[in-house]
C-alpha cells in the first residue's frame, strides 16, 4: 500500500497528472511488487517561482517524489531501480526536450508495518491475517 507524494514545477494540465499517476503506479507495481489497487498518488504542483535550488530559482521543470513503503519489503537493488526508473519517467514527462533540473529527487521512505495501514488496519495486522489464512 505505497503512497507516492509528488511535487512538481511548473504547473501542468489534468492530462499530465493522469499520465504521471498511471506511470508511477505501474513502476511501483512492476519494480517494487506493490498492488496497484491500494497505491495512492498525490500530485501537488507549484509555480516555478516557488521552487529554489542552491538559493536560486529553478529554470527548468523539477520534481520531488517521495514514496512510502513498508519496511523490509524491498531490497536495496529494487529501491535503486525504482529511483532510477521514476526519475527517468519524470524527466520524460516533464521535460521531454531537456531542461529537467538535476536537483530533482526521488526518495524511498520505509515505515514499520505497525505505523501505517489502510482500510483501518495496520500493515502488521494485514500481514498477520494473511499468515493465519
Amino acid at each position: 500500500m505505497p503512497t507516492l507524494m509528488l511535487k512538481i514545477a511548473p504547473l501542468q494540465n489534468p492530462e499530465r497528472y493522469q499520465a504521471l499517476a498511471a506511470a508511477l503506479t505501474s513502476l511501483t507495481a512492476d519494480i517494487l511488487g506493490k498492488r496497484p489497487e491500494v497505491t495512492a498518488v498525490v500530485i501537488d504542483d507549484l509555480p516555478r517561482a516557488r521552487w529554489w535550488v542552491g538559493g536560486g530559482a529553478v529554470q527548468g521543470a523539477t520534481a520531488l517524489l517521495e514514496i512510502g513503503i513498508t519496511a523490509g519489503t524491498n531490497t536495496d537493488a529494487e529501491k535503486a531501480r525504482f529511483i532510477d526508473a521514476a526519475y527517468r519517467e519524470l524527466q520524460r514527462q516533464l521535460a521531454p526536450d531537456g531542461g529537467f533540473e538535476l536537483a530533482s529527487y526521488v526518495t524511498v521512505s520505509e515505515r514499520p508495518a505497525t505505523d501505517w495501514g489502510y482500510g483501518g488496519q495496520t500493515q502488521r495486522a494485514r500481514q498477520q491475517a494473511r499468515a493465519l489464512a
